[in-house]
């Protein structure tokens, strides 16, 4: 498969060889070599692999470390989006990772997740991977269902809603180094608490942010996790605007960002099911809904869920803390959604909470919270880039000179789902219709002089 953004075709590939300690990497090949560029968490092994020791399962994650170093360490071209790679990866079951179904199913999934061309190759390990001896867990109900978990505002309200209608049995499979419920649940309950492989690249070979790869790491992750757990669903906490919202109104010339859609998971399943012959099921119960419908529909619950806690800030913890407590910016992208979603919800949420804590200040400068000296242009473009992306998405509402957009990823995620094309583009003029509300809303609540609504002013649809 040639991804759609991928503009000379003959590219000459990146050469890059995973492969272990002494072993000759190829001409012209960069090394990530396994067990230094490359590692796999003892403790994450011993909570994943607490029941079957899968070689084949062992390899998805060292492919999925390799991929990410692949995509972490070379930069996208100026000229366009997409990269060429060329990867080479040490794998005990080598026979069946170069199988045409197998290797298909895998650089299909990651062609289309990343818009780059992938071309896969595998040789044998000299040395398997030291068989961890397993922790031991307690379980108080039988398995129904993996959630990838993090430390958000949907994840934290789809397990409540999940909790609710399944009565227990959900698994949450953390995506970062902690869950921000890891102490409520004690050590020998507690599975799948961290991803079990590092990628280690200093700041100097770490040059491209796009980072589409973390898609197909947490993707494979889970998909383990359904695999050893073992359970045949997997929740994807997303509403719709995460889901849909970067294919809808995707930045600049950049790929359509497929990293939490149905699209892309559909290719997890196909490529399971050709790894193991059991595939998972990811499901999708919030994409039709705002992340704002979502927030209220946990916050109904008979024991909702507390938000103080929960973060959904992409800037790093050095560049948002003030008076020695960490914070969230209040304006990029992510913040800028979750404002927008807590103000649906009607939850009462401390602006204290956020280095601009007030968005209904004229200027942007004044809005920040007295005495904050980390003031850059930096902040001022992320805040630009998050008020115009909730614009834009609002645009789409109605507008004839975006439905074919509209029509087209309505039909493409009305495929992935099973769904009638009538009902899923029904269900996308309806999403669209409640997303434009509720920010229309949100930009009342600010008031007129807001530097958010005059930036959204600025906008053409206005």
């Amino acid at each position: 498969m040639i991804p759609k953004a991928f503009h000379v075709a003959d590219a000459v590939p990146h050469r890059v060889d995973a492969i272990e300690i002494g072993e000759a990497p190829r001409d012209g090949a960069r090394l990530a070599t396994l067990g230094q560029t490359i590692t796999l968490s003892i403790e994450g092994l011993k909570d994943f692999f607490f029941a079957d020791w899968r070689p084949e399962l062992i390899d998805l994650l060292v492919i999925a470390a390799a991929v990410e170093y692949c995509d972490l360490s070379v930069r996208r071209p100026s000229w366009g989006w997409a990269r060429s790679f060329d990867l080479l990866v040490a794998v005990h079951e080598d026979e069946q990772w170069s199988a045409a179904p197998v290797g298909d199913a895998l650089e299909e999934a990651l062609a289309f997740l990343t818009g780059d061309r992938w071309r896969l190759s595998f040789t044998k390990r000299r040395n398997a991977v030291v068989k961890v001896s397993p922790r031991r867990f307690v379980f108080d109900t039988p398995d129904k269902v993996i959630m990838p978990y993090s430390d958000g505002l949907d994840s934290r309200a789809v397990a409540a809603l999940v909790e609710e209608r399944e009565k227990g049995g959900l698994v949450r499979v953390r995506l970062g180094s902690k869950g921000v419920d890891s102490a409520r649940i004690p050590r020998k309950k507690r599975r799948f608490a961290v991803v079990p492989f590092e990628v280690k690249l200093d700041k100097r070979q770490r040059v491209e942010s796009s980072s589409r790869s973390r898609g197909f790491k947490f993707a494979v992750v889970t998909g383990i996790a359904a695999q050893l757990a073992p359970v045949d669903r997997i929740v994807v906490t997303e509403s719709g605007q995460g889901a849909l919202g970067p294919i809808l109104a995707s930045s600049g010339q950049s790929y359509p960002d497929y990293r939490v859609h149905p699209a892309f998971t559909r290719r997890i399943e196909r490529l399971f099911e050709a790894l193991t012959n059991k595939a998972p099921s990811y499901e999708y119960p919030r994409i039709w809904n705002t992340k704002g419908e979502t927030l209220a529909a946990a916050t109904a619950l008979p024991k909702p869920p507390t938000w103080h806690d929960t973060r959904s800030c992409w800037q790093d913890s050095r560049r948002v803390s003030f008076d020695g407590a960490r914070r969230q910016c209040g304006i990029c992208a992510a913040c800028m959604l979750r404002r927008m979603s807590i103000h649906r919800a009607g939850i009462d949420e401390p602006s204290s909470g956020y280095i601009w804590e007030d968005l209904g200040a004229a200027e942007m400068e004044d809005g920040a919270v007295m005495g904050f000296s980390g003031m850059s242009s930096a902040f001022r473009d992320y805040a630009f880039a998050g008020i115009l992306h909730l614009d834009h998405l609002a645009a789409l509402s109605g507008s004839e000179l975006h439905w074919r957009t509209v029509r087209r990823v309505a039909r493409e995620t009305a495929e992935a789902l099973g769904i009638e094309m009538a009902e899923g583009e029904r269900k996308m003029i309806e999403l669209l219709e409640r997303h434009r509300a509720e920010w229309l809303d949100f930009l009342v609540s600010l008031g007129s002089r807001s530097f958010v609504a005059r930036v959204a002013m600025v906008s053409p649809w206005h």
